[in-house]
């Protein structure tokens, strides 16, 4: 049994693996070519720890707390509280201090949450390493790896461990986080000097490279903070900051709106004072007010709290984001370049059609499963003869298992050589029985060069029998006779099996040939010379079926005005069969990788434009069909798993890698990784990032006219020399309450009806449309209509003015909680029974700001500090009512808009 190595013995010769021949590394780890045991892996692990770097050092809760009032605009706030209690305003002062409290606790506690689920995103996407474990390959964890283990390498893995190579064929490796060189380096596995620089170990593999090219085999000699890149201490593959173009965007047109706010301050003081003879210190205390309202101190944190909700709805869909900004660009991309194989299908071959001499039988069923019937005449008497002689030949020219585990059937070995065991189960065979009773005694494997496969089997007489499996024309061309129906042996139609061939290639099946051949005596070995006078069985065409959420989320895209496009490397009328299963078009248009390279770039725009399939393509073909697309002025998502896939990756607007089947190269480049490697999850994750995107207008859409309303009230008020509707501290209170319920809620908004019934986003619209800019003076202009009527009605009662001022808040809160339910819906109704019951984040928020508004009412402190008084329940019923009236005109201006096309938003 091996010997684990101790840490610090392991230490003692860490920086000379170089300078080591392969056995003698092997031997100073107590290691050998066939891997670790399980159980001595295991041990070496407790010993050593995880092969993981140190996490990065979390910021302190308090410091994460003090950093919520770095921020423009939350200073300026603080200033404006500041210069409150130097003026002896202790309740204005409270206030203004009470809504940055509540933001910074708001902010902190989200971003804690962001932290977490971003956390759970860095362990979706950790590596694994493919190893040698007690001479048998296994898939593990990175983490898992120890000092000893044996690991595989090959072209796009990311090196998981400092490895010394034992073996290295054409391998390449990209050593420039290491070295900086951009050229990757060869490597032999030889040994070499003691004291050659890193980038001339051509005997070792760092931690953190990436493989280029080759393979090769390594003994991980260092894990964790041991490693090279441990010792830089470098932290790869992070999942990025909570920061996006939009953030910045809605940061800076925060700090420009604080500009303006101080401006706009200071002018209406300096008329407050120098033109209406006001006091002073009631007039900077009102201006200071206005300032506080119009500043969306809470704006920046809501549409971050909007993105990392996004990035969590998208990770439970199957799509991890790994860059925020693809979050944003999905909602606006125009057309999917996908991967057949596995994306848009089941990547299980399935065999769907017998055919025999006299004629075709259809197969049911898709995928491994051997669930499916055979398509017989009625009344038939089951499979004829010839039929059951071809599917056994199946089974026994085979060296696939399938087996079935928790998800279902898999195979062992090649996928068609599966399919034909699943359609041998089908027709009622029993894998096990047969081939035990007919022993294989010889075989000639599959080679490219002949194209077939043969196997000899022995039986109970003395005799053989020869199964022959390979390409239809190979096959054939060995052939003389064909069975019948009855399995009775006749001449050969060629003619017959080569229209057949023709036939399913068109229907883009792929075909297999099979014969066979009776020896009554078992000849001593099998050669070349045997396969021949065969007995043509018939034929077996194959398909790899659509995913049939795929179906569904073509369509999705269809109606989303979002083209689907297929690049495979695949026939052509392979691809343009699946293509029309799938609905991509009813007549797809198919171009080869020839037909990219024959035309100019100028050329390929158009060609990109009108196509439909690209089949036969290599990876430089994707490239160029994503830059043509791009030229266009499409927003492209490219799906990949390839190394050679990761420019076109980077190349695209958002590039999706596989992760299941794709390479670390390809996870690397691209802002997304699909966890099922299914295209419903790409339309999903667009759907989300529509959703995400509809939020963050809503949380716009709702924050500027309802802060612009009560500013523009108190504007009015003062240039028209009237009462002021509200006093200081009541503005600073609406700002406080609303900021940290309503303006919270519809951040979690679900997705709108019909969301993948639109176009897509224009990615260069501006983030105020012009109908924003309009619902923000529109609104505005409606809630100072309503304050001033409000005040009016009050005053011609003979109200106080306290009372009126009451009546005023109240009936502001209530048109912001129907302008919720109003800004919820911006591409259809709102007055539904959908609309109308909300969601629980926005029925709670509603009773927050019920239960704060009859508090303010009505509790006797609340009325001392806040100068109101209590409201009537005639009064109360009016407010609602002019609530409900002010809706109602929202809808139908609304309906309007939308009738007219005014904007293309509401489209």
């Amino acid at each position: 049994m091996n010997q684990p190595i101790s840490p610090d013995r392991l230490a003692a010769g860490a920086d000379d693996w170089h300078a080591l021949p392969a056995g003698e590394a092997l031997a100073r780890l107590a290691s050998s070519p066939e891997g670790l045991a399980p159980e001595d892996a295991a041990r070496r692990l407790a010993l050593h720890g995880p092969n993981t770097l140190p996490s990065p050092p979390r910021t302190p809760a308090l410091l994460r707390f003090q950093l919520q009032f770095n921020n423009a605009l939350i200073l300026f706030l603080l200033a404006a509280a500041a210069l409150a209690a130097a003026l002896g305003h202790w309740v204005d002062a409270a206030v203004i201090v009470g809504v940055v409290t509540v933001n910074a606790i708001v902010g902190f506690v989200q971003e804690g949450k962001a932290e977490q689920a971003l956390g759970a995103l860095r362990a979706m996407l950790a590596p694994t390493a493919r190893v040698v474990r007690a001479g048998k390959h296994a898939t593990v964890p990175v983490a898992t790896l120890a000092p000893g283990d044996v690991v595989l390498l090959e072209a796009g893995d990311r090196v998981p461990a400092d490895l010394r190579l034992l073996r290295a064929r054409a391998l390449l490796v990209d050593e420039a986080i290491l070295t900086g060189e951009s050229v990757a380096s060869v490597k032999t596995g030889d040994k070499v000097d003691a004291g050659a620089a890193l980038g001339e170990r051509e005997g070792m593999a760092y931690s953190g490279t990436l493989v280029a090219a080759g393979q090769g085999l390594g003994l991980v000699v260092a894990t964790g903070s041991h490693t090279e890149i441990g010792r830089i201490g470098a932290m790869l593959g992070k999942v990025e900051p909570l920061t996006t173009p939009l953030l910045r965007q809605v940061n800076g047109f925060g700090r420009r709106l604080t500009v303006l706010s101080i401006a706009v301050a200071a002018l209406l003081f300096a008329y407050a004072v120098g033109l209406k003879g006001m006091d002073w210190v009631a007039a900077l205390m009102v201006v200071v007010a206005i300032a506080v309202a119009l500043v969306p101190e809470g704006l920046p944190a809501v549409i971050t709290i909007t993105l990392a909700i996004g990035v969590q709805r998208m990770a439970a869909r199957h799509a991890i984001v790994r860059r925020l900004p693809a979050v944003e660009t999905l909602g606006a991309t125009t057309v999917i370049c996908s991967d057949k194989t596995g994306t848009l299908t089941r990547n299980e071959m399935t065999a769907c059609r017998v055919v025999t001499a006299t004629g075709g039988i259809g197969v049911s069923g898709a995928g491994y499963a051997p669930l499916g019937a055979f398509a017989l005449p009625e009344g038939g008497a089951g499979l004829p003869a010839n039929a059951r002689r071809l599917i056994e030949a199946g089974l026994l020219c085979n060296d696939a298992h399938l087996r079935q585990g928790a998800g279902g059937w898999h195979v062992d070995g090649d996928p068609m050589e599966g399919a034909l065991v699943t359609l041998a189960m089908k027709a009622g065979l029993e894998p096990g029985a047969l081939r035990a009773g007919h022993p294989r005694a010889d075989e000639i494997p599959f080679d490219a060069r002949h194209r077939f496969m043969a196997t000899l089997h022995g039986l109970a007489d003395g005799g053989a029998e020869l199964v022959v499996k390979g390409a239809p024309e190979r096959v054939l061309a060995m052939s003389g006779s064909q069975l019948d129906a009855s399995g009775t042996s006749m001449p050969l139609d060629a003619s017959y099996w080569e229209g057949q061939v023709a036939a399913a290639a068109a229907s883009g099946e792929r075909v297999l040939g099979f014969a066979l051949r009776r020896f009554a005596l078992a000849p001593p070995q099998l050669d070349f010379d045997a396969v021949d006078e065969l007995v043509f069985l018939g034929l077996i065409g194959f398909i790899d079926p659509p995913r049939p959420e795929a179906l569904a989320a073509i369509a999705d895209c269809r109606s989303a005005g979002i083209a689907v496009k297929m690049i495979t490397g695949d026939h052509g009328a392979t691809a343009a069969a699946i293509a029309a299963q799938l609905g991509l078009a009813e007549q797809p248009v198919v171009a080869t990788g020839q037909d990219v390279d024959a035309v100019s770039d100028a050329g390929l725009r158009a060609l990109a434009r009108r196509t439909h399939v690209f089949a036969r393509t290599n990876p430089s073909h994707k490239l160029r069909v994503v830059r043509a697309l791009q030229a266009e002025g499409e927003v492209v998502a490219m799906t990949g798993d390839g190394v050679n896939d990761a420019p076109s990756l980077k190349q695209a607007d958002v590039g999706i890698a596989m992760g299941n089947k794709g390479t670390e190269a390809a996870k690397e480049a691209a802002q997304i990784v699909l966890a099922d490697d299914n295209f419903a999850s790409i339309v999903a994750a667009v759907s989300e990032g529509r959703t995400v995107y509809d939020n963050i207008r809503k949380v716009i859409a709702w924050t500027l006219p309802t802060n612009g309303g009560e500013v523009l009230a108190i504007v009015a008020a003062l240039a028209l020399g009237l009462t002021l509707p509200m006093t200081p501290p009541q503005i600073l209170w609406i700002n406080m309450i609303l900021t940290i319920t309503l303006g919270l809620v519809l951040a979690f908004e679900p997705a709108e009806p019909g969301v993948m019934a639109r176009r897509p986003r224009d990615p260069r619209s501006p983030l105020l449309s012009p109908f924003m800019l309009w619902r923000a003076a529109f609104v505005s202009v409606l809630f100072t209509a309503c304050v001033f009527a409000v005040m009016a009605w009050a005053e011609r009662r003979g109200l106080a003015t306290e009372a009126a001022r009451t009546m005023v808040v109240n009936v502001l809160c209530v048109l912001e909680i129907f302008y919720l339910f109003n800004v919820r819906y911006l591409h259809m109704r709102s007055f539904t029974w959908r609309g109308a019951r909300g969601t629980p984040a926005v029925l709670w928020a509603i009773a927050g700001v019920v239960a704060a508004q009859l508090a303010f009412t009505y509790l006797p402190w609340m009325q001392a500090l806040f100068d109101t008084r209590a409201v009537a329940l005639v009064d109360g019923v009016a407010i609602i009512g002019i609530g409900l009236a002010f809706m109602a005109v929202l809808e139908a201006e609304k309906a309007v808009l939308r009738r007219w096309g005014v904007f293309v938003d509401l489209r």
